[in-house]
């Protein structure tokens, strides 16, 4: 048992509370009070002065799939073979060694989405899973699989139309990719159907659709890739075609279409706002975009992309979205509660509650400006990291 004594508590939810205790017990947070009477056997840690969160979460990376300081041989988040390619899982790629991992526990970052990258019009299934804790990435798992990753817009046109010379090379041709796969999964669904009536009517067993059927299902949710609003535009016109859920990754010009974002009810993982505007999408990029999208009524979570931007940056992600107009609720949910509402595992991460997991992050200041730092993380109620003086 750990005993976190009087620091000051931000539950994740838009409550604070000085001088108040976090009792963690097995893995879980037990309980949550001033002045909490020390159980016999307890380690006891003085967090006065201190900040106290829940663990961050990074909504959308690449980590352990390309390998910091590893090259070619670590990169391993585009099966550049095939421009829909649903039934390829992050879990079978994460390398629990990869360095970004440790600084992501001096971050105070306890769980990251991760998953496959943009090549592909449909490029498999990310996972949720915790930064510490095991060398086997089975026994890292919040939630597998925890999305399917699309993209639309110059990534498939670049590696597809330019690198290869072949469909699809343009926009038509990457909605095109998408439509056609989901009317084959819709299919598919229809066939097995009627084969729990008559087997002998029964589709052959087919992977990829099980995969995409499982989205139409609801069972999980569609990731989608897009920066410029005309592709975000063209990701929702297909969603209302085949009625699956749907967040968008990077979301870069969602500040132009922020009402109707809001009104089609589409949460948004936004950045690496940070990034240089290395491509025609990213022009108009801008730490505005998140707290212009709060306004407007989309829940918002911050994200780095790592190893894009380094993962130990998302606080600093997060206090320049907040510097640019994101509230202060808004900030610290965009990596806790609301980045676990977006990821579906707020049920175990994103706020200090008794049940949940005790994934701790303690900071010496507010967590978002540059002087601070994470004095003590812990994940599943261990100490991960401390330089607690």
């Amino acid at each position: 048992m750990i005993l976190l004594k009087n620091g000051t508590v931000l539950d994740g939810r838009g409550k604070r509370r000085e001088k108040c205790d976090v009792l963690v017990d097995h893995g879980k947070i037990k309980e949550i009070g001033a002045g909490l009477t020390t159980p016999p056997k307890c380690q006891v840690i003085d967090c006065s002065g201190m900040i106290v969160t829940p663990g961050f979460i990074d909504a959308h990376c690449h980590v352990g799939m390309w390998e910091e300081s590893n090259e070619w041989a670590g990169s391993d988040g585009n099966e550049m073979t095939n421009p829909s390619t649903p039934h390829l899982r992050a879990i079978d790629a994460i390398n629990p060694d990869d360095i970004a991992f440790k600084d992501a526990c001096k971050a105070g970052i306890t769980a990251v989405f991760t998953g496959p990258g943009s090549a592909n019009v449909i490029g498999g299934q990310s996972v949720v899973i915790k930064t510490a804790g095991s060398s086997v990435v089975d026994e890292l798992v919040v939630k597998d699989p925890a999305g399917l990753k699309m993209a639309l817009g110059e990534n498939p046109k670049r590696v597809y139309g330019v690198g290869k010379n072949q469909y699809p090379s343009t926009r038509m041709g990457n909605a095109a990719v998408m439509r056609e796969a989901f009317y084959k999964a819709k299919n598919y669904l229809e066939k097995k159907k009627r084969g729990k009536k008559d087997p002998d009517k029964a589709p052959e067993f087919d992977l990829q659709n099980e995969v995409l059927a499982s989205v139409l299902e609801g069972k999980l949710t569609a990731r989608c890739h897009a920066h410029r609003f005309d592709d975000i535009i063209t990701v929702i016109r297909i969603q209302k075609e085949f009625g699956f859920k749907l967040r968008i990754e990077h979301c870069t010009d969602g500040h132009k279409i922020a009402p109707y974002l809001a009104k089609n009810k589409i949460d948004a993982i936004i950045g690496p706002s940070m990034s240089a505007r290395v491509k025609e999408e990213l022009k108009d990029i801008t730490f505005s975009t998140a707290g212009i999208l709060e306004k407007a009524g989309v829940k918002v979570a911050i994200m780095t992309d790592a190893p894009v931007i380094p993962i130990d940056y998302l606080p600093l992600m997060v206090g320049l979205a907040r510097k640019n107009g994101l509230s202060e609720e808004g900030a610290l949910k965009s990596v806790t509660l609301h980045a676990a509402e977006i990821c579906d595992c707020a049920d175990r991460i994103g706020s200090l509650e008794p049940g949940k997991d005790a994934d701790i992050a303690v900071f010496d200041g507010d967590p978002f400006e540059m002087k601070s730092v994470c004095r003590l993380t812990l994940i599943d109620g261990k100490i991960v990291h401390n330089i607690l003086s």
